[in-house]
């Protein structure tokens, strides 16, 4: 079954119009501040991309539901909520991009 998430369940405002990147996050891992970086570049040159970035630790019962099992951790949504895509590991823009691609 296709996971789908909402606004709510990511604490955000709204999902992006086409497609939203959802970063899971730690305070201390260093491959989480370079993977902000790329996530909000990537979220620039595509028009309808968001870029929610979540702290895995103080979200404990989404990461066990969604099955996290590290960071960084990213998920492309689509623009209803579907996960068309999930990462482990600092990723590159043009991956991202790639993935942004499949969701739109």
């Amino acid at each position: 079954m296709t996971q789908r998430l909402t606004a709510v369940e990511l604490e955000t405002a709204r999902l992006g119009e086409r497609a939203t990147l959802v970063q899971f996050s730690s305070a201390f891992c260093q491959p989480c501040r370079a993977t902000r970086r790329v996530l909000a570049h990537a979220a620039t040159l595509v028009d309808g991309v968001a870029h929610v970035e979540i702290d895995a630790e103080a979200r404990l019962s989404l990461v066990r539901r969604l099955g996290v099992r590290r960071t960084p951790t990213v998920m492309v949504l689509d623009a209803s909520g579907r996960v068309v895509s999930t990462a482990e590991g600092q990723p590159r823009t043009a991956d991202v991009i790639a993935a942004i691609g499949r969701a739109v």
